[in-house]
């Protein structure tokens, strides 16, 4: 685990169960704490299926981005939320098919900044690899700082890959995602994903981990999810579940979280 700078050790409560963590922990990942995997195994215990969502939506994101780099053309990427770094990160991926590829990661917490460092290292010798220390909420600051290093006169991917649920207001999500996709220009991309309410255990799981002391995790029906792409043109096969977007395995089988890619026409 990447060493904390001395400013940010105190804001780093290593007894609490952080949103981060935990996904870590679930992805299979070595950057979490107790606190963070009794939080993790409270909600597996009655959600067992909360460590493939995790997995898969990793899956998602390759998938995701490489179609981007390799057949849509993208070279920017700004990956809002983008939590710890673990295997295949969006700069990885976007690089790999496209090396001159530019990615700005934007996230609002220290345990995510300590790790930046881990980040930037990795980044192609043509393309750039950057992290804005900010909010979700404050889609002006993410795009003035992101603006420094993409071109938003230029087609960007811009990705909410499984963090809109920890804001309760769906006007609210609506607007920071209708504030930053307004902001860049026609042939970008949206690539969001979120859990959905579509099953008694996934709710659930819900329940279980804010009990255990986790930040609470909204969870919205696909119909709700599809209000974030009004406006948009969708590409096939439009909001559907994770798995299911252009799945490499054809046997793949629905899991309760949807996601779409949409172009802005």
């Amino acid at each position: 685990m990447a060493e904390p700078d001395p400013d940010l050790a105190a804001q780093l409560q290593f007894d609490v169960p952080h949103a981060a963590r935990i996904w870590n922990y679930w992805m299979g990942g070595k950057d979490n704490f107790h606190a963070d995997r009794t939080a993790g195994d409270a909600v597996a215990e009655v959600y067992p299926e909360i460590v493939v969502m995790a997995r898969q939506s990793r899956q998602f994101l390759i998938r995701a981005v490489r179609s981007l780099a390799a057949e849509a053309g993208i070279r920017q990427f700004l990956d809002i939320g983008t939590g710890l770094p673990t295997m295949q990160n969006t700069h990885q991926v976007a690089q790999e098919a496209a090396p001159e590829s530019r990615i700005v990661y934007v996230d609002h917490d220290p345990m995510v900044l300590v790790h930046a460092r881990a980040l930037l290292a990795d980044s192609s010798t043509e393309g750039v690899t950057r992290y804005v220390h900010a909010d979700y909420h404050d889609p002006a600051t993410i795009l003035a700082e992101a603006g420094e290093t993409l071109d938003l006169q230029k087609p960007v991917a811009v990705m909410f890959m499984g963090v809109l649920g920890y804001e309760p207001d769906l006007a609210v999500v609506r607007s920071i995602v209708g504030r930053v996709m307004d902001a860049v220009p026609s042939g970008s991309h949206l690539v969001l994903w979120d859990g959905t309410d579509t099953s008694p255990s996934v709710v659930a799981g819900a329940d279980r981990l804010a009990q255990s002391g986790g930040v609470p995790y909204i969870l919205r029906s696909p119909d709700q999810l599809a209000e974030c792409f009004a406006g948009l043109t969708l590409l096939e096969p439009g909001l559907v579940p994770i798995t299911l977007w252009r799945p490499d395995d054809p046997d793949a089988e629905g899991i309760d979280a949807y996601g779409a890619v949409a172009r802005n026409p």
